[in-house]
């Protein structure tokens, strides 16, 4: 093929790809959905949280990747919400800013969120699955939290024996199924002999972008990093008309996938800007102005803009007991002052229930054809007291006689055979 063949298919390529970007999405990208006001209160709610903890993650993961599911967090923390009360229970409605909002109104609301988030959109999927697992050795968890759970976050419930080896390998099989494979374990090593159950939320996001990049124009490009130094990229490009907002800090753009009910929205820091600095002003209300602002990159509906952004993918954990407990819910891992009585009937002289561990797992690839994501979230609930020995490492022993004190034998154990 001639050069002049050539230029002229990459001419009419630019210019069907840049027509094909023009038109604006769909309706139900224009218009929000109108939610009732007590649901907006709610997402507004699980937002503000979100952002308290990307921002708190964030203190502790400076010039990391970071990645969140906000909606898979509250979630299963809303469900460990209908065991808690008395102070428990309250420091856990300030710390996912429930407001004013009642614990009826609550589970009405993530009821609906479960139902129109997952059939919002026919070319998208997105699926949410929420799940308790019980000890059939421990005490029973109360009926009422059971069908609460079952009725508002249509959780699958399921005893386990704590004694059966594959357990932590059918919780996890559970978890790889829910989130089509991208997440693999939620639990990792020996499930701890006092625990009583686990709570867990699984999101599985994977949608088309509405205009796709053309892999054809994917090009290895500079990415900066933090410290000013640089990496080679798989850097994607595409012209089109899509809604954009800039101000003195940033500027932000907005990718819509499928019919437009579910984007991808970018806030990219000037060169002056720290991203830091940045992090710490996302709230409900900035987000809120700056969501607002977003509109067509231009006045002139003929115009349209370049964009380049890099493919990625990305793991990320963290566990959140630390920053929840900054965020002002510590009460609920405190085995002496919680209070999960709606979960479990708590007798005089019984050992105390509380969380002992919160966990977060996510994942993300973003490519030419659009965005795969799922998250897990797991909170753990163990009885007091907690203090066990299981010798199941290595040891040291004696034989001695206690009148003397004499050792008659001493010894190490690092592994023990027995045939």
């Amino acid at each position: 093929m001639s050069k002049f063949k050539i230029l002229l298919a990459i001419i009419i390529s630019l210019t069907l790809l840049q027509c094909s970007q023009r038109s604006n999405p769909t309706n139900s990208y224009e218009q929000p959905i109108d939610l009732p006001a007590v649901e907006k209160k709610l997402v507004n709610s699980n937002n503000e949280f979100g952002l308290k903890l990307f921002r708190e993650i964030n203190q502790d993961k400076k010039d990391s990747n970071v990645f969140i599911s906000p909606l898979s967090v509250s979630m299963v923390l809303g469900m460990t919400y209908n065991g808690a009360d008395g102070d428990t229970k309250e420091a856990m409605h300030q710390t996912l800013d429930y407001g004013d909002l009642s614990t009826e109104e609550i589970n009405q609301c993530y009821k609906h969120l479960i139902n129109s988030l997952t059939q919002l959109d026919p070319t998208v999927d997105f699926q949410i699955a929420n799940s308790i697992w019980y000890c059939l050795q421990g005490r029973n968890p109360k009926v009422e939290f059971i069908d609460l759970c079952q009725s508002y976050f249509d959780a699958l419930v399921r005893g386990f024996d704590i004694y059966d080896p594959h357990v932590e390998d059918t919780i996890n099989a559970c978890v790889e199924e829910n989130t089509n494979g991208r997440i693999k374990k939620i639990l990792n090593g020996v499930i701890n002999p006092v625990t009583l159950m686990f709570l867990i939320n699984a999101i599985y996001f994977k949608g088309a972008w509405t205009y796709r990049f053309d892999k054809e124009f994917t090009q290895d490009s500079y990415f900066w990093l933090p410290d000013g130094s640089y990496k080679i990229c798989k850097m994607m490009k595409q012209k089109g008309l899509f809604k954009y907002f800039e101000n003195d800090a940033f500027e932000a753009l907005d990718l819509p996938y499928g019919e437009g009910n579910f984007s991808m929205t970018i806030f990219l820091p000037y060169r002056r800007t720290d991203i830091d600095s940045l992090i710490v002003q996302f709230n409900q209300n900035n987000l809120n102005q700056w969501l607002d602002s977003l509109s067509n990159a231009s006045l002139n509906p003929n115009d349209s803009i370049n964009i380049y952004i890099p493919k990625f993918k990305l793991e990320f954990e963290s566990g959140l007991n630390n920053l929840l407990t900054t965020l002002g819910m510590g009460i609920a891992f405190d085995p002496g002052n919680a209070d999960f009585s709606k979960m479990y009937e708590i007798k005089p002289m019984d050992p105390n229930v509380w969380i002992d561990t919160v966990l977060h797992k996510t994942f993300i690839e973003v490519n030419e054809e659009g965005t795969e994501a799922a998250a897990v979230a797991v909170s753990e609930m163990i009885e007091g007291p907690s203090f066990y020995f299981k010798a199941n490492r290595p040891f040291i022993f004696m034989i001695r006689e206690h009148q003397s004190q004499t050792i008659l034998f001493i010894g190490k154990i690092t592994d023990p055979n027995y045939e």
